[in-house]
């Protein structure tokens, strides 16, 4: 009895850490850049159930138990994200949609609508992703989406967090007093020019080919811990991805879905409290009741 007990209040802890995930994707489905969270739980080690004692068998294998669920954790599903049109000169918005091939087949691997693949063998391949590089204050590089930039007094390209944008060779891109922000136009591959004229400025846009092993830090940025294991490298030429301006990515949560794994996860909730409460009046029957007999 208290083992199911101890299973319907895992239950629960699991399905409340699976409702905040779920309300924190929607309080950002208006944040440009943010990419949707998805937790991901598993059951807890199962255990071995024998019966000892017997002794003309011995020790004799009943089966396994399973001891409840618990949220293993929270991963990104890096999804291109629609585009919102601003019409800021200083916005910009990465469409990111990069191919892999096969090595048994040589075709293109056909990823999920989340950007994962499992291979025959259980290997799972995530699609590469594109990012902005920024640099914060303590000059460490950071990785986002969000292509809401802005033009400081100094000329300095920033996030609307403060953080400095890169270029393609990291260093901070600072636009002269003859660049304007109204002038400032950018091709598909992140070349900026200013009236006209190329100012031989490339936006820094990272692909992140392991995007699994990114860190979500806030404020709409990535830290990259490890950058061999994330296989952190410079966009190629003819890489599937392309920069528009006058646009940002908008989140890639999806309302109506959100909305359905809400109710899933307070059903599931309601559910195991109600199993708590039918052992809480089972406990108390056998102390009160039984226990008199």
């Amino acid at each position: 009895m208290l083992r199911g007990l101890y299973t319907a209040a895992s239950g629960m802890i699991t399905e409340q850490r699976r409702h905040d995930t779920v309300t924190q994707n929607i309080a950002n489905i208006n944040t440009p850049g943010y990419k949707q969270m998805n937790s991901v739980s598993r059951a807890f080690p199962e255990m071995l159930v024998s019966l000892v004692g017997d002794s003309t068998t011995g020790t004799r294998r009943i089966g396994k138990l399973n001891t409840g669920v618990f949220v293993e954790e929270s991963l990104p599903s890096y999804m291109q994200g629609d585009l919102m049109e601003t019409g800021k000169n200083s916005d910009f918005a990465l469409i990111s949609n990069i191919e892999l091939e096969d090595p048994a087949t040589g075709e293109p691997i056909p990823f999920d609508a989340s950007g994962k693949y499992v291979t025959e063998d259980g290997e799972i391949i995530y699609r590469p992703a594109a990012f902005f590089s920024v640099m914060d204050s303590s000059g460490n590089v950071r990785y986002t989406r969000d292509g809401s930039f802005y033009v400081n007094p100094e000329g300095e390209l920033r996030t609307m967090q403060g953080y400095q944008v890169l270029d393609s060779e990291g260093n901070a891109i600072i636009l002269g007093p003859d660049q304007p922000i109204d002038s400032l136009k950018i091709d598909a591959q992140g070349n900026l020019q200013s009236n006209g004229e190329p100012i031989e400025i490339q936006l820094g846009i990272s692909v992140v080919t392991r995007p699994q092993a990114l860190f979500r830090e806030g404020n709409g940025v990535y830290l990259v811990q490890d950058e061999e294991a994330a296989e952190v490298r410079a966009l190629e030429e003819d890489e599937q991805v392309q920069v528009q301006q006058g646009y940002v990515e908008g989140s890639n949560v999806s309302i109506a879905q959100s909305m359905v794994d809400l109710m899933a996860a307070q059903r599931a909730y309601e559910s195991n409290q109600k199993m708590i409460q039918y052992y809480d009046k089972s406990l108390e029957k056998a102390v009160n009741e039984i226990g008199r007999v």
